[in-house]
């Protein structure tokens, strides 16, 4: 392994910020722009593969965008079906997995089966993980794992006493990838909003941040390369002090 792959984040959390905005800055609808931001997560995927990440989460759709027009909402949902039909056999070619957390209550049907055929049809790969966070809610994901906690207590499947953070990230919905890589090393935002919301704020506890004011659809190659450039400067101490 060379120097420069052991300075490569492992697990790599992305918010794709900006696509409205972009499809605006060009006199065109807002859901052009999600078109767009599709086409930057494919590249993105085989990119990041390529340097060395494990694990790449994307922030598809939060539990707070519902409250977007009904119009935008519908289109975003009909984005998993498009995804499936133009890079899924990409992904299986590039030896990609695809999984999803977040909740299926109240995704399209049709959406919930384009995201389970991709599911399926690149199981057996064994690189990267694009982890797409489709409906999900950080608040909510700790919440669900406090209630099935006390649901195991209740029932007399765990004890109080046997609570640790293992533990409680065995009740995240990160539990689905494997446990050296459930909590991001670095955090991409794009579009110069400086927030998480709502993002892994549990597993995010300790990953590094990064702001660009690239909006999502131009984010390349070239702009993930100076990401994780900033990555390799930063000194991660994990509350401790460098000896």
């Amino acid at each position: 392994m060379t120097n420069q792959e052991k300075n490569i984040p492992k697990h790599v959390a992305v918010i794709m910020d900006g696509n409205g905005r972009w499809a605006q800055n060009q006199g065109k609808p807002r859901v052009f722009g999600h078109r767009a931001g599709l086409d930057a997560l494919q590249n993105i995927a085989i990119h990041a593969q390529n340097r060395g990440v494990k694990v790449l989460t994307v922030y598809a759709f939060s539990t707070e965008n519902w409250t977007r027009p009904a119009a935008e909402v519908k289109f975003i949902m009909s984005l998993p079906i498009d995804f499936y039909e133009k890079f899924v056999p990409t992904l299986k070619r590039e030896n990609i997995r695809v999984s999803m957390i977040g909740k299926r209550d109240g995704v399209p049907k049709a959406t919930l089966k384009s995201i389970d055929k991709a599911m399926v049809d690149t199981a057996d790969n064994t690189g990267m993980i694009l982890n797409i966070a489709l409906n999900y809610g950080g608040q909510d994901e700790i919440l669900d794992a406090t209630k099935a906690i006390a649901d195991a207590i209740k029932t007399g499947q765990l004890m109080s006493s046997e609570i640790t953070k293992e533990v409680f990230e065995d009740y995240l919905t990160t539990a689905n990838l494997p446990s050296e890589y459930r909590n991001p090393d670095f955090v991409i935002r794009t579009s110069g909003e400086h927030r998480l919301s709502n993002f892994l704020p549990w597993q995010t506890a300790y990953s590094e941040l990064y702001f660009t004011e690239t909006l999502w659809p131009d984010f390349d190659d070239a702009a993930l390369d100076l990401a994780f450039a900033a990555f390799e400067k930063r000194d991660r101490r994990y509350g401790g002090i460098k000896k």
